[in-house]
């Protein structure tokens, strides 16, 4: 269990951190969270856990399984009713190939805020523990371990895949 988490889920209820923490995800009022980062011992150049603190701030329900391509997954399934042609693809699957096709740094955060925000209006939880080491180490391997997570081998998505 990551520390950063620990402190997250201690200042869960204390809505006027979580909107400071919020505020780190629009350029514009970035500096906003720079105070509520260091009571969460974050300093305000650590972006991949600044991000993540923003994000959790957003849509604290967590999952403690999976990864972001089974949260993407579950999305899919609840938005799109898993139905898809054999040709067409869904526009949740769309969306997340170009999250997997994201770089590092900001084009990469701006597409899992948006994956994030999905989540919340569909109320599927997040890994956010698993999240903070996928944006930390955003490689070729976590591409992969996310689209396996997604296209698994048998089709087999159910409703609640990512809790």
């Amino acid at each position: 269990m990551s520390a950063l988490l620990e402190q997250l889920r201690r200042i869960k209820d204390n809505r006027g951190l979580m909107a400071d923490l919020r505020c780190g995800l629009v350029n514009g009022k970035r500096h906003r969270s720079w105070p509520a980062l260091s009571r969460i011992r974050v300093g305000v150049d650590e972006v991949v856990k600044a991000h993540v603190a923003a994000l959790y701030a957003t849509h604290p329900e967590e999952a403690a399984q999976g990864n972001l391509g089974t949260t993407c997954k579950t999305i899919e399934f609840k938005r799109d009713g898993g139905a898809k042609g054999e040709d067409k693809m869904t526009a949740t699957e769309r969306r997340f190939q170009h999250l997997l096709a994201a770089e590092t740094g900001e084009e990469l955060f701006a597409r899992v805020t948006r994956m994030v925000l999905m989540a919340k209006s569909q109320g599927v939880p997040v890994n956010y523990e698993k999240l903070l080491v996928d944006l930390s180490y955003w490689n070729e391997r976590t591409r992969r371990e996310w689209a396996g997570e997604f296209w698994n081998a048998f089709g087999t998505a159910s409703e609640g895949g990512a809790e």
